[in-house]
């Protein structure tokens, strides 16, 4: 249950969310906003998060939960305004669909209310490779143990395995199943490494080789963003190849555990984190800073972020680049699903 909020409803807050938005969620959260205020099933299904606050965004679990009964194949009526199912059908008419399978389904998106957003979006691990290129250069390190706090899945731990293609270099396997293309603007001086290592951790980590795993991500990104969900199944496929260890732990404590042992000199440390900071209590990004700056002193750390700056996502995330306890450098401006990064100066 989410602490409470006594400002806005959940009416309000769809509607802002939707604002003037005219594709498939944007409908159905002024949908949404409309039945909740008219006592619908709407009501019933947020029953006890009225006052949730905005950072919970229950309109986006209860769209994931009703997008994973489409997925499951338990609202066949409703596979038309998907367009990432080949749906084609005009969004503004799914509405008086959608209300019938909330009734239908009443008590089991009420409990998806429960389940935080989680994409684990692997376009972002294009900002992980540009910082990945720097770090190496400037630590002359080439063997990498890769650390990911907030991981979720853990897929952007494998940015090793996915081929990225840009005018003037090439990285990664080219028979990889995954191939992100022309996703940085500017000069890059691409620099070859190997990851002896990966590991990550999150307080709700999802399994990517399961069904239920899979299911799970895939009804967090937004049907109507096609391309997204080509890379998902793609990302998926070199998951099942590769698995990840993703533990069941906080930010900071894990990364005190593994940053505490010794590594060989030869290896570069490289703490990465996407857009963590938004979600992660103000204690905990200060425990995880403090964990990276306390083994900067006695390993090299790299520590890459791409977190929004302190106007939150109003803005252009940053991506950043400190080396053994420097302070952070940013490198570049990056999209929210990982793309374009722009390089500072392109």
């Amino acid at each position: 249950m989410p602490d409470f909020d006594a400002g806005t409803t959940p009416a309000d807050r769809m509607r802002s969310h939707a604002a003037d938005h005219h594709h498939l969620y944007g409908h159905l959260m002024r949908g949404l906003a409309d039945d909740w205020e008219a006592g619908g099933p709407t009501r019933e299904i947020f029953q006890g998060w009225e006052a949730a606050p905005e950072g919970s965004v229950v309109q986006l679990r209860l769209l994931a939960g009703l997008f994973r009964i489409v997925l499951t194949g338990r609202a066949p009526e409703l596979v038309p305004y998907y367009p990432c199912l080949g749906g084609i059908e005009p969004p503004a008419e799914a509405w008086p669909r959608v209300r019938d399978v909330l009734v239908r389904h009443t008590g089991e998106l009420h409990d998806a209310l429960d389940v935080a957003p989680q994409t684990n979006e692997v376009g972002r691990s294009t900002a992980l490779l540009v910082g990945l290129f720097a770090a190496v250069r400037r630590t002359g390190l080439s063997r990498v143990r890769l650390l990911e706090p907030g991981a979720s899945a853990g897929l952007n731990l494998l940015v090793d395995q996915f081929r990225f293609v840009n005018p003037d270099w090439e990285f990664g396997p080219i028979d990889s199943p995954l191939m992100l293309a022309d996703g940085v603007q500017g000069d890059v001086s691409a620099m070859a490494f190997e990851v002896v290592a990966r590991r990550g951790c999150d307080l709700q980590p999802v399994d990517a080789t399961t069904d239920e795993g899979q299911l799970r991500l895939r009804s967090f990104v937004w049907p109507f963003q096609p391309q997204r969900h080509e890379r998902l199944n793609a990302a998926l496929v070199v998951a099942g190849r590769f698995p990840i260890t993703v533990d069941r732990r906080g930010a900071g404590e894990w990364l005190e555990e593994q940053l505490s042992g010794p590594v060989d000199a030869d290896v570069l440390t490289v703490v990465w984190q996407s857009i963590t900071r938004l979600y992660w209590p103000a204690e905990e990004v200060k425990r995880v800073e403090a964990a990276v700056g306390r083994a900067a002193s006695s390993a090299v750390i790299a520590h890459i972020a791409m977190e929004y700056p302190s106007e939150g996502p109003s803005v252009a995330a940053e991506l950043t680049l400190a080396v053994s306890g420097a302070t952070p450098e940013i490198l570049a401006t990056v999209g929210d699903h990982g793309t374009p990064v722009a390089l500072l100066g392109a």
